[in-house]
């Protein structure tokens, strides 16, 4: 059986993606904020959340995918 994520932490998480998206001056550009959002779904495996992984569909700044990872950290630590 596959863990599944307490919703008020994935709900943290969304709330941190779209503060890190209305920070950066060119993610609007790109993408939009539910697609954006919607990139880093929230997965598990063997009982353990997967961490998020950078998207093929657009290029991410270096600095951009690690608040992603920072925001993930802290929502489901």
């Amino acid at each position: 059986m596959d863990m599944i994520a307490d919703p008020i932490s994935v709900s943290l998480f969304e709330m941190r993606l779209e503060e890190i998206y209305h920070r950066d001056p060119v993610l609007k550009y790109q993408v939009s904020l539910r697609d954006f959002i919607a990139l880093f779904p929230v997965k598990s495996k063997n009982d353990k959340l997967l961490k998020p992984e950078p998207p093929a569909s657009i290029v991410l700044d270096r600095d951009i995918f690690l608040q992603i990872l920072v925001a993930f950290n802290q929502s489901f630590a």
